[in-house]
């Protein structure tokens, strides 16, 4: 036997990387030319509106110009209000979401999966997150 054909996990792992990725773009075309040429706007919902939840509107509006922060949720009407107001203040009109898409209590979540987003961050405790994923899985939200 040459050193060649001796499997080593250096080996293995290029192999399997590149055929993961071959069956990714092969099952999954639309990845390869994922938003090149897309203007469609992005429904944002976030679900908690602390400091975690705010930072991440912050990244998902500054990734792309086609994004809008479209509903909030949060336990406590406070916190919601609190970050809208510093939100807006960065990204303007992106920003300002409609009073009837700001949900505040514990069914908040369900409340904005439901309310025509297209994109759900959780940025709630760790605890409320895994009924939070189901409910969005269950909605089609990515």
């Amino acid at each position: 036997m040459n050193e060649e054909s001796i499997p080593t996990r250096r080996k293995f792992l290029k192999t399997s990387t590149a055929a993961g990725t071959v069956a990714a773009v092969g099952a999954f075309p639309h990845i390869a030319g994922a938003q090149e040429s897309n203007n469609e706007t992005i429904k944002v919902g976030l679900i908690g509106c602390g400091g975690r939840g705010s930072g991440a509107a912050v990244q998902a509006l500054s990734a792309d110009e086609n994004t809008q922060l479209y509903a909030v949720a949060d336990a406590f009407e406070t916190r919601l209000e609190g970050s809208l107001k510093n939100l807006e203040a960065k990204f303007e009109k992106r920003a300002a979401v409609d009073k009837k898409r700001r949900f505040v209590g514990l069914d908040a979540y369900q409340k904005l999966i439901d309310s025509g987003v297209d994109v759900v961050l959780l940025a709630t405790p760790p605890a409320y997150r895994p009924m939070m994923l189901r409910a969005a899985i269950e909605a089609g939200k990515h």
